[in-house]
């Protein structure tokens, strides 16, 4: 009986909606749960200025990239656009379904709509007038949104892209590089190579998402802002890219000068992210969507400064079939076999009592020592520099804006080049299994050739 009244308390409880939470700023938070995509049970919360006259424009919160990121991240600019006259709903991102590895747009696209029609039915909210906001990679699933229902009044996009994500991804971990001063083939080949090999390898979500696809059926007033330092997506290229995408000219552009990725203040140049929002930034936002509430959106206006861009973005097309991952995965088996099976063919002669045919050079041991170091030796380098790069890389120590480690694997790799031409010689003056275990040897040389030029081992 006592479970049976503690469970009946429990489910009672269970239908009480939160109440209204009177904030320390003067806002009313209220603590809301709905359904996204597939069902998932999502929580949020309501921002709503204390004591407002509605009914109120509303604006969701769509999070930028990351698994299962809290409210909390997003309070700050929800709080701020609260102040601003607007009824805000940010809520808790999935973690079911999203990885570093595996995401679904259209998935986080179907949750804002759940936040959305939540929103809209909120007492004192405005319904005809609720859009979203989306930050980074909630850039591309805000507008998605809005092409998937009507309801969506408006789009709000802050530091988004309107190029694919891979394109995106390489040019930020590149830039990233070149921000701590390196040059030459780690950022201009090593970096896209690594990410064209992860994307067709399956390894990275959503690389080649139509973003300019996706704009073109967005019929909502589209505001897209960006910091001038913004260190994750390019900051000159993108705002022409979403005016080309948009069948319509009901956009504004704005551009905060001392701004990051986020649109907060930055001390270092977009390395290093404030607390504070870029002054104006939420006063922008609230102005701006009270106007297209009020019946007057905008026609092509941009206001600031276009920012600067270092370098620019390059192609970033699905790999060919011999640099697909089955390729380089064989390429690295085959000089296992080729360079290591030299010194252990050696070592089976030697168990076995037999002395290993002397070839009166070194060369070849040179190329089996040095052709796996370089080889290996490399791809760790650039799976390395690409986890490490974005915003500002850390490629230890730089000599003419090199990295001191990438210097010395092309020098092995040159010396293992120049040691297979000097062991021709050799091959050919031997005689039986001396003389395949050379020709194997040289095999892989041959191989490793064409393998170092396309990772930018043999570039200057």
């Amino acid at each position: 009986m006592k479970r049976f009244v503690i469970m009946l308390f429990a489910l009672v409880c269970a239908f009480i909606p939160a109440a209204p939470a009177l904030a320390a700023d003067g806002l009313t938070v209220t603590e809301v749960t709905f359904r996204g995509s597939g069902g998932l049970q999502l929580h949020g919360s309501v921002l709503i200025p204390s004591g407002a006259r509605g009914p109120l424009p509303g604006l969701v919160l769509v999070h930028g990239s990351g698994e299962g990121t809290p409210r909390t991240k997003l309070m700050t600019e929800a709080e701020a656009f609260a102040r601003q006259g607007l009824a805000v709903l940010v809520y808790d991102k999935r973690s079911e379904g999203y990885s570093m590895t595996v995401r679904d747009y259209g998935q986080l696209a179907g949750d804002a709509l759940g936040a959305h029609a939540v929103l809209r039915a909120f007492e004192g909210v405005d319904r005809d007038n609720v859009g979203i906001w989306g930050l980074s990679e909630g850039g591309w699933v805000a507008p998605l949104a809005a092409t998937r229902s009507k309801d969506v009044a408006f789009v709000v996009i802050v530091g988004g892209n309107a190029m694919e994500p891979l394109r995106q991804q390489t040019w930020a971990v590149a830039a990233g590089l070149r921000n701590a001063g390196v040059s030459g083939p780690v950022p201009d080949r090593g970096v896209p190579a690594v990410y064209r090999l992860l994307a067709g390898a399956g390894q990275f979500p959503m690389p080649w998402h139509d973003a300019q696809g996706v704009l073109a059926r967005v019929t909502r007033p589209v505001l897209g802002i960006w910091g001038a330092h913004d260190l994750l997506t390019p900051p000159r290229e993108t705002p022409p890219l979403l005016v080309k995408g948009l069948a319509h000219e009901n956009y504004t552009l704005r551009y905060f000068a001392g701004a990051d990725h986020a649109a907060h203040l930055t001390p270092d140049r977009g390395v290093t992210r404030s607390p504070e929002l870029a002054p104006g930034y939420a006063e922008a936002v609230g102005t701006w969507v009270k106007r297209v509430a009020a019946g007057r959106p905008p026609t092509a206006e941009s206001v600031g400064e276009l920012p600067t861009q270092a370098s620019m973005t390059v192609p970033v097309p699905p790999p060919a079939w011999w640099e697909s991952a089955v390729v380089q995965v064989g390429a690295l088996v085959l000089f296992l076999v080729a360079f290591l099976g030299y010194p252990v063919w050696a070592l089976v002669r030697r168990v076995r009592g037999r002395t290993p045919a002397d070839t009166g050079t070194r060369w070849p041991r040179t190329v089996a020592i040095a052709a796996p170091v370089a080889a290996f030796g490399a791809l760790a380098y650039l799976f390395y520099s690409t986890m490490s790069g974005s915003k500002l890389g850390s490629p230890g120590p730089l000599v003419a804006g090199r990295p001191l480690v990438w210097l010395v694997l092309q020098a092995l790799a040159v010396l293992a080049l120049v040691a297979a031409v000097l062991t021709v010689p050799a091959a050919r003056r031997a005689r039986g299994s001396e003389r395949v275990r050379l020709a194997v040897l040289l095999t892989g040389a041959a191989a490793f050739l064409p393998w170092a030029l396309y990772w930018g081992l043999l570039m200057p």
